[in-house]
């Protein structure tokens, strides 16, 4: 019985063992990829700084699975270390922004009147070159009558960046885009999400900039789908990105991969307004969100979510209308929900009553 129970105990030290080294092993490799996307300075040093750690740990690491307790106290000592680095890494608006997230969206609304600062208008000739224009719009907040949700992908699985478009009365369109602020020169990477490497943006934009970048420019698959919403929830949606673009300025966030991303401040500010959405995995993984929309009944009814995919797509027809006049409203033909681009007007009257 005794020998019995000693052999549990050792099989228990051991497991515990290998569990504790292989914890302190990935949080030495989290440490190197931190160093990486945040130490400052050139690549060769952020090389020779990760190379060093990655050493240093791996030796400590080794020799504390051996019994040698003191290397595992000197790794945790190391760690500690760099976690109080890593948290008082703090964001800021003060850093040379590439020209497409130099100005955030901001606004402000005084009776039916919204007046947004800095929307963006470029006329994008390559991935890095436009001709740049921001400009200040106004909008009579009684004619917000429509909101659509616009995707758009570019090849990697379960990896899209979503949009979200508020229509006038089909006559004018402002579209608000969740999106990393990189710095000059510099590419997103969906890793360096995971570890601050970027701050938060929110833009506001005319659709021929951001649409057509992503069609045009970009050549990615891009589809819209309009919501069913009610004109209360529109506008409360509406203002809730305001209220948000403006807290953002004041007060500068990380972007995060998974926690601040597109889709998880969308699906934060619609349970805001009061909207009960499930948590579901298809707002981790971005290209499956018009399903999720279509499962809790937010896209256009009376179509199958096939139909509402197929009818949906609007690259080609956008990359042939690209910086047109009528742009917002030629890249709709089509599209359900929006058989006409006015909605009838028994029904605005009968809307605007009820609300």
């Amino acid at each position: 019985m005794a020998a019995s129970r000693k052999k549990w105990n050792e099989m228990a030290q051991l497991i515990v063992g290998i569990v504790a080294h292989t914890v302190l092993a990935l949080a030495a490799m989290w440490g190197a990829a931190a160093l990486w996307f945040r130490l400052p300075g050139t690549p060769n040093q952020r090389r020779l700084a990760v190379t060093g750690w990655s050493l240093v740990a791996l030796v400590l690491v080794m020799l504390g699975a051996q019994g040698i307790w003191p290397a595992s106290v000197v790794l945790l000592l190391l760690l500690a270390a760099l976690l109080i680095w890593w948290f008082r890494l703090q964001p800021t608006h003060d850093r040379p922004w590439s020209a497409d997230v130099v100005h955030l969206a901001t606004g402000e609304v005084r009776g039916e009147r919204l007046t947004l600062h800095h929307v963006r208008d470029f006329d994008w000739h390559t991935r890095d070159e436009a001709d740049e224009h921001w400009e200040e719009r106004s909008y009579d907040l009684e004619r917000l009558d429509s909101v659509d949700m616009i995707v758009s992908s570019w090849g990697r699985p379960g990896v899209a960046h979503v949009m979200i478009s508020f229509g006038f009365e089909g006559e004018r369109f402002v579209l608000f885009s969740v999106e990393v602020r990189r710095l000059k020169g510099e590419r997103f990477s969906e890793i360096g999400g995971f570890f601050r490497q970027y701050e938060l943006a929110i833009v506001a934009a005319d659709e021929r900039d951001a649409v057509g970048l992503r069609t045009k420019v970009r050549g990615e698959r891009v589809s819209i789908y309009r919501l069913h919403m009610s004109r209360r929830a529109m506008r409360s949606l509406l203002l809730a990105y305001v209220d948000e673009a403006n807290a953002l300025v004041e007060s500068p966030r990380f972007y995060n991969t998974i926690t601040a991303n597109c889709t998880t401040l969308i699906f934060d500010m619609a349970r805001g307004i009061g909207a009960r959405l499930p948590f579901d995995y298809r707002l981790l993984v971005t290209d499956r969100l018009p399903g999720y929309a279509f499962k809790v009944g937010g896209l256009w009814p009376g179509h199958s979510l096939p139909e509402l995919e197929a009818g949906g797509r609007i690259d080609e027809r956008a990359r042939q209308v690209h910086r047109a006049p009528d742009f917002s409203q030629r890249i709709r033909e089509g599209v359900p929900g929006w058989e006409s681009l006015h909605v009838g007007e028994s029904e605005v009257v009968e809307e605007r009553r009820g609300s």
